[in-house]
């Protein structure tokens, strides 16, 4: 199955489509996944030439990749310059993600960026091959010793090079939900390096009981998902079980292209 399949869907009604699952290791389905689906069904009633700008999505329940995922589109606003999307992703089980997604017609404006890739990260090139949870990603995992020159907020900092095996063309809804699919893996590991307690039961099997509670994406400009992507993600809190991780995803160039945020609930189990 291609990356194109995995995002396909099927009309169900008026605003209504449907997805299918895909059998990923830990048994439920991925967050990334549900997102980049919700996207695109979202995507699929705006009026071309519109692109999404921000993602915010909750996830409510744990999906089952075993079952088709039935997509909600409610059309929110049509406006000149920007709209705006909600979608209820559903299962037998009831609704498992809510989304909602702004989208803007491209203006020109000036360009200012204050977040810059740090200097010293090593390239792709110089890194092995990471084994991966997705067979449509390639991944360049950057050492744990690893320290950057230039320090970030918040702590447990996790980087990783990402492109996705596919190449999208001029597609740029396709290599957005693409980023959206990587963007969900990072953040839980960077809350659980953040804080010691967690730290330190890190290579101990089913020590932790883990899920994401919401996910924000915002696009600042285009990108190309088949080419490598530096995602840095670093933990800025962990409060009553849930942890927020804040980070950035920049093109091997250095240009910033995308910010993701994500609070995700990570309980220790009893040993």
């Amino acid at each position: 199955m291609s990356l194109e399949k995995l995002f396909e869907l099927t009309p169900h009604g008026i605003d209504v489509v449907a997805g299918e699952g895909f059998p990923y290791p830990w048994g439920g389905l991925y967050g990334g996944h549900i997102v980049a689906q919700s996207l695109r069904a979202a995507s699929s009633t705006v009026e071309e030439g519109f692109l999404p700008h921000s993602v915010r999505a909750y996830f409510i329940r744990r999906g089952d990749n075993s079952e088709t995922v039935r997509y909600e589109v409610d059309r929110i606003r049509n406006g000149r310059s920007f709209c705006t999307r909600r979608v209820v992703a559903r299962q037998s089980n009831g609704a498992i993600l809510n989304l909602e997604a702004s989208y803007q017609l491209p203006e020109g404006s000036p360009e200012i960026s204050s977040v810059a890739m740090a200097s010293n990260i090593p390239q792709p090139d110089d890194l092995a091959p990471t084994d991966t949870w997705s067979p449509h990603i390639e991944q360049r995992e950057i050492p744990f010793e690893f320290v950057p020159a230039e320090k970030r907020d918040g702590s447990g900092q996790l980087m990783s090079w990402y492109r996705v095996k596919e190449n999208f063309g001029d597609d740029q809804l396709m290599h957005r939900c693409a980023l959206a699919y990587l963007s969900d893996d990072l953040p839980t590991g960077a809350v659980i390096r953040g804080v010691p307690e967690l730290r330190e039961r890190w290579n101990q099997e089913n020590a932790f009981f883990s899920a994401s509670l919401d996910h924000t994406i915002w696009f600042h400009r285009d990108i190309d998902s088949s080419q490598w992507h530096l995602y840095e993600m670093n933990c800025h809190a962990y409060i009553n079980g849930r942890g927020l991780a804040f980070g950035y995803v920049f093109s091997q160039d250095g240009t910033h292209v995308a910010t993701v945020a994500q609070e995700t609930l990570v309980r220790l189990r009893e040993q």
